[in-house]
């Protein structure tokens, strides 16, 4: 069984990468495959919003706008006993 884990780390002062690997895996042979690529500071706003999402996604659907339907009324069900 393979599984594919995608963590952002940081490496210690002392150079070592620490990586704790899920319940179960003890006394476990494992392949590991580690790719790395230095991490880009956050393209994000205050509340997690990439920057300029915004702006590119407004008015998206002015020529397609959504269309509220009329909601269907609540089953009526037995009543528990």
């Amino acid at each position: 069984m393979q599984y594919t884990v995608k963590r952002r780390v940081k490496i210690g002062s002392d150079g070592m990468l620490h990586f704790e690997m899920p319940a179960g895996s003890a006394n476990t042979e494992l392949e590991i495959v580690l790719t790395w690529d230095k991490a880009r500071a956050a393209d994000v706003d205050e509340n997690g919003w990439p920057i300029g999402f915004f702006d590119r996604t407004y008015g998206a659907l002015a020529d397609d706008p959504l269309e509220e339907v009329t909601q269907l009324p609540p089953e009526q069900r037995e009543d528990v006993e």
